[in-house]
């Protein structure tokens, strides 16, 4: 059973390593960060957390942005652990591929089935790798794959009100004019790469 597992881990990280591999980069930043994701691809066998919250560091997490494609709004979370408006998704499980997160994570935070945007598919649209915050213990890095799933806001939505304070439509120009700090500091650059 055990070889059966390390197989399919084995499996699953050489098709992350595909994704990213295909990733067109929108700018420097994310050139960087592809490279320093692929490195890290290839250096280590361990790429899932495996405990809470930091073990190991760096591991994946896969976000999605539920995009409203008639004006290009998003819908965001305020998410309590980490104190800003957030794209929902969270940490790949162990041998899980970033595509089952994000349909998991969809129903568990939201309350509705995935529905993958037709311009990318079930391919990520962006890629970052960013330091969290919060106490120096739990602080962390997340390599983290940018999802593109279609939404409306008619959507009616389940949020879990154990991670949210609430959820919110953001238009790209809400987003930009936003206080620092009050978003994911990556957001404007995933929509500009969107709206490109």
């Amino acid at each position: 059973m055990a070889d059966t597992d390390s197989i399919r881990v084995m499996r699953v990280a050489d098709e992350i390593r595909e994704l990213v591999e295909l990733l067109t980069p929108w700018d420097e930043l994310e050139s960087r960060h592809r490279a320093e994701c692929l490195a890290w691809l290839a250096g280590t066998d361990d790429i899932f957390r495996r405990q809470k919250p930091r073990t190991p560091s760096p591991h994946l997490v896969a976000y999605f942005l539920l995009r409203d494609a008639t004006d290009g709004a998003v819908l965001l979370v305020d998410h309590r652990g980490a104190g800003m408006w957030l794209p929902s998704g969270g940490h790949v499980e162990p041998g899980e591929h970033p595509v089952a997160t994000v349909r998991r994570e969809m129903v568990e935070e939201l309350g509705v089935p995935a529905v993958f945007a037709p311009e990318f598919g079930e391919r990520p649209a962006f890629l970052t790798v960013t330091d969290t915050v919060g106490p120096p213990e739990q602080r962390h890095t997340d390599v983290s794959l940018w999802f593109v799933l279609s939404g409306s806001r008619d959507q009616k939505l389940v949020p879990d009100p154990g991670e949210f304070h609430g959820v919110r439509w953001w238009t790209p120009q809400e987003v930009s004019a936003a206080v620092p700090g009050t978003c994911e500091p990556h957001l404007s650059r995933v929509l500009a790469k969107l709206t490109a």
